[in-house]
């Protein structure tokens, strides 16, 4: 399996689509317009700046569900997702926090999306919202059952989390693959916007150097060489938003600058 397989490239940037809060959550605002437009101008500014893909995520629901979602957040995601693919076309990733991996696919399929991101994969981890547990058993079911071929990409001892037992990172990592079957990985920094350490990239490569890896978080177009000659991709969100800050619009021109300093 290489990154090439599920974006089409061998070394990516992919951006982040943070949706506005959706129906049912405490920040909705009662516009699915707003929302979408909002989206889709984003999205828009990713592709002007060179992304290679993108990653939608309903990162505007705060407080999350240690579970699964409403239905009503999956409808609005594939109907965000399929404004955007209108005016975008480029090939994109669905991810429902706080780690909901069946919702993520349901969604895949309805969508088309080419990867799902699920933050907890294996083991159990202590959260802000409360203990988050491996659901791999049922989402490659679940997978199996849809008939996808989307790629499941986790995450190694995500952000904003830890590890109810200590675990040794190359350990998960291990198992994420092994034994959750999952067809790549993600190491970020401890929280959103956070950089993601060389150290931990370094172990998780030399743990399981055969899938694909990418940097979850903190990436800049300062660092982007650097955590590229370890990982296969970047994935970028505070970086390329207006002033650097995540709950701004993308800047097109932030993308781009990052996206240069990654292919340079």
């Amino acid at each position: 399996m290489s990154l090439a397989a599920i974006v089409g490239v061998e070394k990516a940037v992919i951006g982040m689509v943070h949706l506005g809060a959706l129906p049912g959550t405490p920040r909705w605002m009662g516009s699915m317009d707003a929302v979408i437009h909002a989206a889709t101008e984003d999205a828009r500014g990713l592709a002007d700046g060179g992304v290679d893909a993108f990653l939608v995520e309903n990162w505007g629901d705060a407080p999350f569900t240690a579970g699964r979602v409403d239905a009503a957040t999956v409808a609005a995601m594939a109907v965000v997702i399929g404004e955007i693919k209108r005016a975008v076309a480029l090939p994109f990733g669905v991810n429902v926090l706080r780690s909901d991996a069946l919702s993520a696919l349901a969604v895949a399929v309805a969508a088309g999306a080419r990867f799902v991101r699920v933050n907890v994969h294996v083991g159990a981890v202590a959260t802000d919202q409360g203990i988050v547990q491996s659901g791999a058993y049922d989402s490659l079911r679940y997978r199996r059952l849809l008939g996808l071929d989307v790629k499941i990409l986790a995450d190694v001892q995500a952000k904003h989390g830890m590890p109810l037992a200590p675990i040794p990172l190359e350990r998960e990592a291990r198992d994420c693959v092994s034994r959750g079957l999952a067809d790549g990985l993600v190491v970020s920094g401890v929280a959103t916007g956070e950089p993601t350490a060389v150290s931990d990239l370094e172990c998780v490569r030399g743990a399981v150097p055969h899938v694909p890896l990418l940097v979850g978080s903190g990436a800049t177009a300062e660092t982007a060489a650097r955590l590229l000659s370890i990982a296969d991709g970047l994935i970028v969100g505070t970086a390329v938003k207006r002033d650097g800050i995540v709950t701004n619009p993308v800047d097109p021109r932030r993308v781009r600058r990052l996206v240069e300093a990654a292919r340079g």
